[in-house]
């Protein structure tokens, strides 16, 4: 049974590791909780978002959403702290709006604005 996501893990190259632990202390608002040569760590909200050096960066087919509860704000941030927008926000229907960022590594992310979305149910 799938419990929800929990992690979450962008590939950098190993030179670009400094750079992209940098960039997603600003992206996250908050520092990593493990910072270690082969792999970085972030509490985002209690979800895991990790940073790999090994493999290569870059869309991959599968892209994780993280929520925020104003995605045209969030992008902006996204936007000033290097990213670029890869789909722009779009409203699915029911409220819900989406969009995918790429980190400056090349590694996309997704952002969701769901307002039904109970974080209560979160386990």
């Amino acid at each position: 049974m799938i419990l929800g996501l929990r992690t979450f893990i962008a590939h950098v190259r190993s030179d670009q590791l400094a750079a992209a632990k940098a960039w997603y202390t600003q992206f996250v608002g908050a520092p990593p909780y493990f910072d270690q040569p082969f792999y970085v760590g972030f509490n985002v909200a209690g979800f895991e978002l990790g940073l790999h050096p090994e493999g290569e960066p870059g869309p991959g087919g599968t892209v994780a959403y993280w929520g925020t509860a104003d995605i045209a704000a969030e992008v902006a941030r996204a936007v000033s702290l290097g990213a670029t927008v890869a789909q722009p926000v779009q409203d699915v229907g029911e409220g819900i709006k989406v969009a995918t960022i790429a980190d400056p590594f090349g590694n996309q992310i997704g952002l969701i604005q769901n307002p039904h979305f109970d974080v209560k149910a979160v386990k």
